[in-house]
């Protein structure tokens, strides 16, 4: 699914990943001992820190093997994050979508439901699926809004299944079927 063209929205544009973006993305996840983005992003999930050299080399291997699942989100060629897609269950055709704004001046509403619609209409118009799922947890009150501000429901919670500081949290699973996105759009 490697694409010709960038994706545009009215915010933000959606990229292939290309190796002249491997040092800014290495910079944006790894440069701070404890970045505000962890604090939304899976911060129950331990980020292990990584060289540079070693990061090039291994996202460089999946460049050249046809990284698909995954764009660079940036704002007037500036990058601000990712976006990606993985398969719940190939053959079933269920994905869930997933994304990472690392860059604290962009996290705001606007630019991530953007980054979402505009990976959204791709997805549904490229691949002949009935669904797009996307999961979070019930201490990220924005993704779960910005979900929902786009015609998502929540499919389901998960109680208690996400650790963080000493706190339990839930797993929240939203979803969209094909017709309910073409009805809202």
């Amino acid at each position: 699914m490697h694409m010709s063209e960038p994706l545009k929205g009215s915010l933000v544009q959606l990229e292939n990943l290309k190796e002249k973006d491997l040092h800014e993305l290495w910079d944006l996840i790894y440069n701070e001992d404890h970045p505000e983005w962890r604090k939304w992003d899976s911060p129950y999930l331990t980020l292990q820190p990584i060289e540079y050299e070693k990061f090039h080399d291994q996202m460089l291997n999946l460049i050249k093997q046809g990284l698909d699942k995954q764009l660079v989100v940036k704002v007037k060629e500036k990058m601000i994050g990712v976006i990606f897609y993985d398969w719940e269950h190939e053959s079933s055709n269920s994905l869930e979508i997933g994304i990472a704004i690392y860059h604290p001046a962009y996290r705001g509403d606007p630019y991530v439901s953007d980054a979402i619609k505009t990976w959204m209409d791709y997805l549904f118009y490229t691949f002949p699926i009935p669904r797009i799922g996307l999961s979070t947890w019930s201490g990220n009150d924005r993704m779960i809004k910005i979900g929902k501000e786009l015609g998502m429901m929540v499919e389901g919670r998960i109680r208690k299944s996400r650790l963080y500081r000493g706190k339990y949290y839930d797993s929240v699973k939203l979803g969209i079927l094909r017709e309910e996105w073409e009805s809202v759009q």
